[in-house]
């Protein structure tokens, strides 16, 4: 394979022309998915696209570990699983080609990553690609990685404040909510996030929806903006952030579909499941694979000059309450998030029984009044909602215990120097 057979943003001025260097893909990708054995007979040649079923979740789960492998296990440079918390997890292969092309197609988002950038990996490395996707992308842009991982027995929050002070970490890779978590740790400790990570300039996020009210509230307790990725295990990147803070799919990448389960149509533009044929992806190719992530993508231009569409994610299929049948966790961000930020309201939780909405939010103590009411108001003015709505001071529910506990990691050892180290020797809890 050549070094770049992939096309590069400038190869193309519209949509006309995107869809061009599209179907020029496909004829090889169909090709090359047509090795896998999930593929081989599904494949037929001259299958109109259209007509080939989607594959979903659970094909990739019951074909697991192999079923999708288009190449032979010797080509296979690295392999993934997703996190398998509904059940078998789903598998992902990518050779070093694969590796390449995901890499070019990360780097292209808005944090610029350079050879001065310190860069703080805070998502997970087993078995995921997210964090290996952010190291891959700083190592070949010269920059220097920080490979915290996630929520390790090595990695708790004081440590990660040690880590952006100390090392003047200037981008941070994470889950939308985990800079509320190192915010909320500086605050315990007495401290302000701002003289924490003087030297931040981007907090790039993926793995979460994230609306504008939730990111405007990261991006003022931190002082830096909030760049936003999104994907999956089993695709790597989809959509990128450009320099305006538009959100882009990969579209010369991907091929992208928008179904809609309630009346099956399938459409290029408008909201729906999102539907991605892979257009370069050698060792596990994905023709029509449903991710079930509801998503908007519409054409217009935007201020970068990227001749691609704009994409906008709601996440999964909302739930309902009271008749709202398009409630969800992102729809409650806005609101939550919009509160006046002396509130310090970063933590939520919301269950729904029936119909009924009932809200649980931490607050400051000075204002849990004001939060309730506050917040009340705005899911009726808002959502239409009238929802329990109860402020609970700071700790209720994240605890001061769980933002300030210090973890190291153990080493097996099985003799011992004194009768208080054999108490504590050998004995795991």
């Amino acid at each position: 394979m050549e070094t770049y057979p992939w096309p590069r943003i400038g190869d193309w001025s519209s949509p006309d022309e995107l869809g061009s260097l599209q179907k020029q893909a496909l004829g090889k990708t169909l090709a090359i998915a047509r090795q896998a054995p999930f593929y081989r007979q599904r494949l037929s040649e001259g299958m109109a696209f259209s007509d080939i079923p989607f594959t979903r979740k659970e094909d990739i789960r019951e074909g697991y570990p192999f079923a999708f492998l288009a190449v032979s296990r010797h080509e296979v440079a690295t392999y993934h699983e997703s996190s398998g918390t509904t059940g078998q997890p789903i598998a992902s292969f990518l050779t070093a080609a694969d590796w390449q092309e995901c890499i070019d197609r990360f780097t292209r988002g808005a944090a610029g990553l350079h050879r001065d950038d310190w860069v703080l990996v805070k998502t997970p490395y087993a078995m995921a690609t997210t964090a290996h996707q952010m190291h891959n992308a700083a190592s070949a842009r010269g920059a220097t990685v920080v490979p915290a991982d996630n929520r390790t027995s090595m990695m708790s929050y004081p440590r990660v404040l040690h880590l952006l002070s100390r090392l003047d970490i200037s981008v941070t890779w994470s889950l939308p909510s985990e800079p509320l978590f190192w915010a909320a740790a500086a605050w315990a400790s007495g401290l302000e996030p701002r003289v924490v990570a003087p030297s931040l300039r981007a907090l790039v996020v993926a793995g979460e929806p994230i609306g504008p009210a939730k990111r405007k509230r990261i991006g003022e307790i931190w002082g830096a903006p909030v760049v936003e990725d999104y994907g999956s295990t089993e695709t790597t990147s989809l959509a990128g952030e450009c320099e305006a803070g538009v959100l882009h799919p990969w579209a010369d990448r991907f091929l992208m579909e928008l179904y809609d389960p309630r009346t099956g149509t399938v459409v290029e533009r408008g909201l729906g499941q999102l539907v991605v044929t892979t257009l370069y992806r050698e060792a596990m190719p994905l023709v029509r694979y449903n991710l079930e992530d509801v998503v908007e993508i519409w054409d217009e231009p935007c201020a970068c000059g990227w001749a691609l569409p704009r994409i906008r994610i709601a996440g999964r299929s909302p739930v309902s309450a009271r008749g709202r049948a398009d409630l969800s966790q992102t729809a409650l961000d806005e609101l939550i998030y919009g509160l006046p930020a002396a509130f310090r309201a970063l933590f939520w939780r919301g269950v729904i029984i029936g119909d009924q909405l009932s809200l649980e939010i931490e607050a400051d103590p000075s204002a849990l009044g004001d939060c309730e009411a506050l917040l009340r108001r705005e899911l009726k003015r808002a959502l239409g909602l009238s929802a329990e709505v109860h402020a609970v001071p700071h700790g209720a529910l994240v605890s001061r215990e769980f933002l300030l506990r210090e973890t190291a990691f153990v080493k097996p050892r099985f003799l011992f120097s004194s009768l208080d180290e054999w108490d504590r020797g050998l004995i795991y809890q």
